[in-house]
């Protein structure tokens, strides 16, 4: 059995897998980290642990103590040159945030050919590979809750907008929510059409997933927790059965 850990900005999501299958999956937020103690008593220690984290070292050090003695079998996954089919195109390669370069190889494992893999959480971020596996680039842009926020919090009269997405919006609210969605799907449409390759796949994942996906106009899947499945590749990559 492996534990899959995606520390994010906002939450923590982890899945564990055996048999084949995702066999219990869930999210907690940053603050109820505490609570990821509960897999040590429901569940048989897993034979890896692997994490990816992007929040930094006081969250690591908090998923440590929530593990307890199961932290024993903990690795902490950096990005590297090449790992799971994929080849990391950045030009310093550790600096690819881990949680992308995850969800890259997890991708890569749905799909073998060339692939726009987007992120939509805190952050939206919109990652393009070839056919071959390299990673060309991506960018990285607000995510839509982040959007509304900083026209809340930098303007000195617009509202946090809970409009609706709108064609033609007649409402400053419903104007600021369809801005936020426009800009995202654009700059995810306009790497697409960028991306060589006459059989490629968009996936796409994080909290905003669906949100996103029914805006687009190019086809798109969802796939949940890529991160998660990068993390699971490694772990089958690197196991001493390997």
């Amino acid at each position: 059995m492996i534990l899959c850990l995606d520390s994010g900005n906002s939450r923590i999501k982890f899945g564990l897998w055996g048999d084949g299958r995702w066999l219990h999956e869930g999210a907690l937020d940053h603050a109820d980290c505490a609570d990821l103690a509960r897999l040590t008593t429901d569940w048989p220690m897993p034979a890896r642990i692997m994490l990816a984290n992007v929040a930094g070292a006081a969250a690591e050090q908090a998923i440590r103590q929530a593990l307890g003695g199961w932290s024993t079998k903990l690795t902490v996954i950096t990005s590297t040159a090449a790992a799971g089919g994929v080849r990391n195109g950045y030009r310093n390669p550790g600096q690819l945030g881990v949680d992308r370069w995850c969800a890259l190889i997890g991708a890569r494992s749905l799909h073998p050919g060339a692939l726009l893999v987007v992120m939509a959480g805190t952050a939206t971020t919109v990652d393009s590979l070839d056919a071959s596996g390299h990673f060309l680039g991506g960018l990285i842009l607000p995510g839509q809750q982040l959007m509304l926020s900083a026209l809340a919090r930098n303007t000195a009269a617009l509202p946090f907008a809970t409009g609706q997405r709108q064609d033609w919006p007649q409402s400053t609210d419903d104007a600021i929510v369809s801005g936020a969605i426009e800009a995202q799907v654009g700059a995810i449409e306009r790497a697409w059409a960028r991306l060589p390759g006459a059989e490629r796949v968009c996936l796409i994942s994080g909290g905003n997933a669906a949100l996103l996906k029914k805006h687009l106009v190019i086809p798109c899947r969802q796939a949940d927790n890529l991160p998660l499945l990068g993390l699971k590749v490694l772990a089958d990559e690197t196991s001493p059965e390997s």
